[in-house]
């Protein structure tokens, strides 16, 4: 028997019987942590409960400390067809409703900022959402500038929520009054007005910059990513993920390789891109160009194509996206037309009403899936594993439903039942690069 100090275990003998009286710690080692009549913890809140089973005290002191641990959920339509694992972690189940939630608290809870500032943001809507959300808890406030071409139902709630709103004209990065230009200028402007003591103006302007905020793929490089790995005991065989800001892509891809370096490149979770139509960073990966000079930035409009996806995809390399860039293998391209289906299905199989993001994700697992397609044996003599890939579910469909989902339409066939299949995703568009 062991005789640590941590784990050892005094034995009585009395009449011939050994009784072995263990630390609580090894105690939990040995029996299920979800045993109501073992501790779950060594905290002194631990008590013993009149019904002889035991409580621990878990109280949130605010919504930040309510962020993470999603659940992992096997995407059973989608894994069954191809022979893989599917996996989806349920973004959408965090307070605020969407994966923004991590970068949001993790700026929240590390930047020093004065009482009732005033935090500035241009976005299309969840990390507005999720910063308002959690800046009302900390007596913060937020004014949100977004392309005026983003769903009612995200602008509605961000007034809803409190937040100062301001729509501007869809236009490129290069142009002064892009939405994320603007909140630049309009977090200086406030600072130097509260600096100056002008009458008035509470707190500091804080920029949050989630494109080019490193603090973004640090979020998801200390939480997202070892979440993953915990959940899946350290075997993922591939991630795909799409990228507005980069942040979750790199995030999660630094931290899985480097829980893998002991391994040739090759034999590491392969990091995919999903991405929508209108973006070039399907090019970036795929080709080395975002793309080509006709259509340098600055000349270009703000979507190649018309697109109903809201979320992901860029015309521009970001500093969050770069920190990733090397990690990723692969894109997909993922038509609206796939996404849209990939959304019909997912409700009439698997209960999920998801977002426009969502469902470009899932589409490229399939068919990152379809590619992969294989069996791996970890152990001689153990059984054939299939190949796992896990994948975002950023947010529910709440918030596209004045435009992703219009363009879905209604589910089920006539009698009620799923008339969504695999296969009618796969066929949904010709394949677009």
């Amino acid at each position: 028997m062991d005789r640590t100090a941590t784990s050892s275990a005094a034995v009585l003998l009395t009449g011939g019987l050994a009784i072995g009286i263990l630390s609580t710690l090894a105690a939990q080692k040995l029996l299920s942590p979800c045993d109501p009549k073992v501790p779950i913890s060594n905290d002194s809140r631990t008590t013993i409960l009149d019904d002889g089973t035991y409580g621990t005290e878990d109280i949130r002191k605010n919504l930040t400390e309510c962020v993470g641990n999603t659940p992992l959920l096997r995407i059973n339509s989608l894994s069954d067809f191809t022979g893989c694992e599917i996996l989806g972690k349920c973004e959408f189940l965090n307070p605020g409703g969407s994966i923004k939630d991590r970068v949001a608290s993790h700026i929240l809870t590390t930047v020093p900022l004065p009482p009732h500032s005033t935090l500035y943001e241009g976005t299309v809507g969840s990390t507005g959402l999720s910063l308002t959300t959690f800046s009302l808890s900390l007596s913060h406030r937020t004014h949100i500038i977004l392309p005026s071409d983003q769903s009612q139902e995200k602008i509605s709630l961000l007034r809803k929520l409190g937040a100062t709103v301001e729509l501007v004209p869809p236009a490129p990065i290069v142009d002064p009054n892009h939405f994320v230009n603007l909140s630049e200028r309009r977090a200086a402007d406030h600072t130097a007005a509260w600096e100056a003591g002008e009458e008035g103006v509470e707190g500091k302007g804080y920029f949050v910059d989630q494109f080019e905020n490193n603090m973004n793929y640090e979020a998801h490089e200390k939480s997202t990513g070892p979440e993953i790995w915990r959940q899946c005991g350290g075997r993922v065989d591939a991630f795909v993920a799409g990228a507005g800001t980069g942040g979750t892509i790199s995030g999660v891809a630094r931290y899985l390789h480097s829980r893998q370096t002991h391994l040739p490149p090759n034999e590491r979770t392969e990091i995919v891109l999903a991405d929508p139509e209108g973006s070039g960073l399907y090019n970036k990966v795929r080709h080395g160009v975002m793309f080509d000079l006709k259509e340098r930035e600055g000349t270009r409009r703000r979507h190649q194509v018309d697109t109903i996806v809201e979320g992901i995809g860029c015309n521009r390399l970001t500093a969050n996206f770069a920190a990733g860039l090397e990690l990723v293998g692969d894109a997909v391209r993922v038509t609206d037309k796939e996404a849209m289906a990939m959304a019909k299905l997912m409700v009439e199989r698997e209960g999920l009403f998801l977002g426009s993001s969502s469902c470009v994700n899932l589409v490229a697992s399939l068919k990152t899936a379809l590619r992969m397609k294989k069996e791996i044996t970890y152990k001689e003599g153990g059984e054939p594993t299939p190949t796992r890939i896990v994948t975002i579910l950023c947010d529910s469909g709440t918030r596209h439903l004045s435009k992703f989902w219009k363009e879905v339409g209604d589910v089920g066939g006539r009698d009620g039942r799923p008339a969504t299949t695999v296969e009618d995703v796969l066929n949904a568009s010709v394949k677009t690069i």
